[in-house]
Order: structure tokens, then C-alpha cells, then sequence
């Protein structure tokens, strides 16, 4: 069948395959990173040593291995090894695998059934392969992008165990670099070229492999001698960091962001919103997130953080990129040095929870509106004490709950900024309530 011509032990990269798949490891020894589940002891060597998988699901950046580990699952266990991209396959395809899965299991056969992309398909399709998953006709290999809590099904992704893989580091691409060149010894880097391309490459090493490829075409089309980093920096396109704009390290990377600031690191909060703006993230999105932290982290222990935020934003509206993004930056080093609360953000957050479970308690009548005569007939208003007729402007012992209500003391600012004046004024309301 040619949908699943590339079984696994049939797999011979042709001549005019791309670096990275001439360079795919075809051993478990081979694989470059991935330590932390391949190295001595770890789970999916384990794995893989036993010769009897189980369902996985790999979950990882792209450029880290997933089809190489799934390819490497059928080799080491003597499967069939059938391969699905969820941005292509049907039903139709679908029901080509399973029966394919059954006729190799007549001849004694395992199928391993990867799925690349399965966060592409949707609910249906995935629960497709439940049952065929239950029986063992097939173990299930997905290939995601994304986190598969939310974009997996919770019954397939109970059968499977998840792995998490992560970006290649420096030295792991540099060790890839130099396996790549040893294959074409006619190519000549300098070590500052081979600096950048790793760097560009930012812990993908099918990307490295693609940099790789396409330099040395464009240094051969060229003539040159040796690939510099200048060559390198005149060839290549503009590269942005690997950066899905709705995908799991965008929320990482804001998530980072946002937990700078309320630690009061400001190389840190602009360490990542630099990274952001690299990788492509809408300045109209970081300010926003900005204007967010400065009510939810500094609040009323500085309330100019959300005036500054606020002028940033507008800043950029006139301004645009990249001039604009200059305030966007003074803002993010504002928020992360300025006095910190969150006591306002509890507060509220606390009010909220109540009003949701409480029931609908009557408006006393002394807070009631009384516009009307008859609505002051009935008693609205009656009572209520207007707080700047009083000594201090302040109305000690009156109440502005419902009647019966319970004791509450929500807010709660902290000795920081303002909010250090706002508690010690507080304290001098409530005495004077006591005395009253």
C-alpha cells in the first residue's frame, strides 16, 4: 500500500532526500538530546529495552525527534510502522491503517500506528482509534505540538503515556553541526557562521539541518570559499525565533513575563518581552498584558504603574513598531521595580466568590435611592447619615451592609507604596468605628 510505504525497517533515504532526513538516526545510540527519556535508566529507553511498547503520546517543540522516536519504537520492537499526518488523513485513511494493522497481525506481526499532528483531528477521529488502541490490534504513537491536556481526548490520552521532549541545547546542536559536516567535507564554516546557524536554529534540529542545507546551495551558487557570518547573515531570510502565536510557548514565554515583573526583576521582565517582540508576539497584545500586571500585581501600592502602562500603550498606538516599543519597554522595567500588591486582586477575587454563593440580600433601607416623594414615604433614605456633615468626614459606626451580613474584611493592603498610607487610614476609620 503506498500510504505505508515508509514502514519502518524498509526506510532508505534517497539521494535527493533533504539533510535532515539523510541524517535521521536510524539507532537509538544515534539520537542527539532527549537525555532525560533516552539516556541510561530513563523511561523511554526502558521502553524501548523492554521490546514491548506501550501507547505514548510525544509532546515537544518541533525539531526535537518525535517521528525519529517513533520510528525508533517500531525498529527496536520489530513492528510494522505506519504513519498517519493528522493535516492530511481522513476516515478514509484511517480505515486503510486499521485494516493494514490486521492483516499484520495474521502473519504475528505488531503495528505501531503514529500519528503526526493529532491535535488535528477532532474529537470523532480520535476516538476512532479507542477501540483499536483497547484490543492491542495497534499502539498509538501521537506527534503533538501542542498540550495534549487540552487538545487530546481525555479517554485516549488515559491509555497513552505522555513524554515530553524538549528544545536541543546549545552543545546538542553543536554536536549535530559537526555530525552534518563531517557527511560533506567539502564544506568549509568558520566558527562564527556555525555560532550563528546554531543560534538561528533555536534548539531545532530540523531547522539547523535546512539552515545547514540551504547555506551551503547559496555558497556553491556563489562561488564563495568558506561561509562567514556575514554570508550567512546576506543569505538567509529573516529568521524569527520559533514562536507559535497560539501555542504553548507563547503562554510559557508571557507566563515568564508576567512572573518577572511581580518579582521585581526588570533585566528579567525585559529579557522576555524582548524575546516576545523577537519571535514575533503583537505589541498591541504585550500592552495590554501590561496594563493587566500593573491592576493585578501593583495596584493601589502604586497606582501611577497603571497610568505609565496605559501612556505606553497609547504610545504605541502613535507610534507604531519599531519607536513604539521603546515605552512599551520603560514600562515593563516600571512594573517590575515598583512597590508591589496584589491585595486589591485577592479582594475583589474574594468578593466575587461570595456574591456568586450568597444569596440576594435587600438594599437597607437608609442606602436606598429616594428620588420621589412617595419613595421617600416609604422610608427610603431614612436614616442615612451623608458622611461629609461629620467630623472628619467620616461617618464613624455606620453600616453599608445588608442587615445581618457577616463580618468581612476583604481588602487587606500591604505595608508597600501607597498602600502602606491606605492601610494605616483604614486602621484610623476602624478605631473610630470601635468608639462609636
Amino acid at each position: 500500500m503506498d500510504l505505508f510505504a515508509d514502514a519502518a525497517s524498509t526506510v532508505t533515504p534517497s539521494a535527493y532526500a533533504p539533510l535532515p532526513e539523510k541524517l535521521r538516526p536510524q539507532t537509538l545510540e544515534s539520537v542527539v538530546g532527549q537525555t532525560h527519556l533516552l539516556g541510561p535508566g530513563k523511561p523511554l529507553r526502558l521502553v524501548l529495552e523492554s521490546g514491548n511498547p506501550h501507547s505514548m503520546i510525544f509532546w515537544g517543540p518541533p525539531g526535537t525527534g518525535k517521528t525519529t522516536l517513533a520510528r525508533l519504537v517500531a525498529r527496536h520492537c520489530d513492528a510494522e510502522f505506519l504513519a498517519l499526518s493528522a493535516v492530511l488523513a481522513g476516515v478514509k485513511e484511517i480505515r486503510e491503517a486499521i485494516a493494514f494493522a490486521e492483516k499484520a497481525r495474521q502473519t504475528g506481526r505488531r503495528t505501531i500506528l503514529f500519528v503526526d499532528e493529532v491535535h488535528r483531528f477532532n474529537k470523532s477521529q480520535q476516538d476512532a482509534f479507542l477501540p483499536h488502541v483497547e484490543s492491542g490490534l495497534v499502539t498509538f504513537i501521537g506527534a503533538t505540538t501542542e498540550n495534549p491536556s487540552f487538545e487530546v481526548n481525555a479517554a485516549l490520552l488515559s491509555r497513552a503515556a505522555v513524554y515530553v521532549l524538549k528544545s536541543l541545547t546549545g552543545d546538542e546542536l553543536a554536536e549535530l553541526f559537526d555530525r552534518a559536516l563531517a557527511t560533506l567535507p567539502e564544506a568549509k564554516v568558520s566558527d562564527e557562521a556555525r555560532t550563528r546557524l546554531i543560534g538561528v536554529a533555536d534548539g531545532d534540529a530540523r531547522k539547523l539541518l535546512n539552515l545547514i542545507e540551504q547555506t551551503l546551495a547559496a555558497a556553491k551558487a556563489s562561488g564563495a570559499s568558506e561561509i562567514s557570518a556575514e554570508f550567512v547573515a546576506n543569505t538567509l531570510a529573516q529568521n524569527l525565533r520559533r514562536f507559535d502565536k497560539g501555542g504553548d510557548a507563547f503562554y510559557d514565554q508571557i507566563s515568564a513575563l508576567h512572573k518577572s515583573v511581580r518579582g521585581s526583576n526588570p533585566d528579567a521582565a525585559l529579557y522576555w518581552f524582548v524575546r516576545m517582540l523577537d519571535g514575533g508576539a503583537d505589541p498591541r497584545y504585550l500592552a495590554r498584558r501590561l496594563v493587566r500586571m500593573a491592576w493585578e500585581d501593583i495596584g493601589l501600592a502604586d497606582p501611577r504603574g497603571a497610568q505609565i502602562a496605559l501612556q505606553a500603550a497609547e504610545t504605541y498606538e502613535r507610534l507604531g513598531s519599531p519607536e513604539g516599543e521603546l515605552a512599551l519597554a520603560n514600562a515593563v522595567l516600571y512594573l517590575a521595580a515598583t512597590a508591589k500588591s496584589d491585595a486589591a486582586y485577592r479582594a475583589y477575587n474574594q468578593a466575587r466568590a461570595f456574591v456568586r454563593d450568597d444569596e440576594s440580600r435587600p438594599v437597607p433601607m437608609n442606602l436606598r435611592n429616594a428620588p420621589t416623594r412617595l419613595m421617600k414615604e416609604l422610608g427610603h433614605g431614612e436614616g442615612y447619615r451623608h458622611a461629609h456633615d461629620e467630623a472628619g468626614g467620616y461617618a464613624a459606626g455606620a453600616n453599608y451592609f445588608p442587615e445581618g451580613f457577616p463580618d468581612v474584611s476583604w481588602y487587606q493592603p500591604v505595608e508597600r507604596g501607597l498602600e502602606a498610607r491606605i492601610k494605616e487610614r483604614l486602621a484610623q476609620l476602624k478605631e473610630l468605628d470601635r468608639n462609636a
